[in-house]
């Protein structure tokens, strides 16, 4: 009997021991394995770091990985950010400069006309222009300077081409002091002026809109030009067209392009054309007040 309680009294102290020992390992790696589940999870988690020397050596390795890998992601991120500046920055200089030879051109002439006053009007309306066009080198500007920009070109183009047409703007009040990617709706006014306006005789007519729609900026180019063929419609939606001589040298599929790399797949371009009903052009872009675009664009 004693030999029996001695060998269960053993047995017990060893399984005491044993647990003591077991619970003395365990505790740090659970607090391990815990620190780096929050780290994953993306929680301001400081990756635990105690127990055993093997222990503490694993935490200090994991704690330096974790601290490389954040480092390189913050140089991808940059190094992304200052690639996608720099391909905005390419998309929108590709300005074309015959917009600015034919303005002078028309100046010309109504100088030898004896208009002074219609060439005044004109040399106003191109300062403007390219006020807001160079706007101090920013990608980002307001809403309101957008349409003042396209309303500028407007009104050369009107002179340019005899008063063929007339252009009218509905613009909500609320989006005016929203911002959005520079120089994207006057390549859109060109393609409906050079195409939809060529052959109409004075009935012609663009409409501007700009509005919110389920927190997105959305502006609206819309003619009563003769349309687009349907088989050309198809390969201007799949970017195979290229800007041709009389459109912008940025031109719709450069627009879009440019929407999508600032703000996502999600954004961009929408064209809806009919042969001798018109087009309507739709940009979509995110509803974001001016001056809180962040530091990616």
């Amino acid at each position: 009997q004693f030999v029996l309680i001695l060998i269960l009294l053993m047995a017990m102290m060893l399984t005491l021991i044993n647990r003591l020992i077991s619970v003395r390992i365990s505790r740090p790696i659970m607090k391990l394995n815990n620190s780096v589940t929050e780290y994953e999870e993306g929680k301001e988690s400081e990756i635990y770091i105690g127990g055993s020397r093997e222990i503490r050596h694993l935490g200090r390795s994991i704690r330096k990985s974790y601290k490389q890998n954040t480092a390189l992601m913050q140089k991808i991120v940059w190094e992304q950010t200052e690639r996608r500046k720099s391909e905005l920055e390419v998309l929108q200089s590709q300005i074309n400069p015959h917009f600015l030879y034919n303005t002078l051109d028309i100046v010309v002439w109504m100088v030898e006309n004896e208009k002074p006053q219609d060439a005044v009007r004109a040399l106003t309306a191109l300062a403007r222009f390219f006020r807001i066009g160079l706007s101090k080198g920013k990608t980002i500007i307001t809403v309101r300077d957008e349409i003042e920009h396209v309303k500028n070109y407007l009104t050369i183009q009107k002179m340019r081409y005899k008063n063929k047409f007339e252009y009218y703007f509905e613009v909500e009040e609320e989006v005016l002091e929203l911002s959005t990617l520079k120089l994207i709706l006057q390549p859109i006014v060109e393609n409906a002026v050079a195409y939809g306006m060529e052959f109409q005789d004075g009935d012609g007519e663009v409409f501007i809109k700009a509005y919110l729609k389920e927190e997105k900026l959305i502006f609206q180019v819309v003619d009563n030009g003769p349309g687009i063929m349907p088989e050309r419609l198809e390969e201007i939606r799949a970017g195979k067209v290229v800007s041709s001589k009389k459109g912008s040298g940025i031109g719709m599929r450069n627009v879009g392009e440019r929407i999508q790399l600032a703000y996502g797949k999600e954004y961009g371009i929408q064209i809806e054309s009919e042969p001798d009903e018109g087009t309507c052009i739709t940009l979509t872009q995110p509803k974001i007040a001016y001056g809180q675009e962040g530091e990616l664009l």
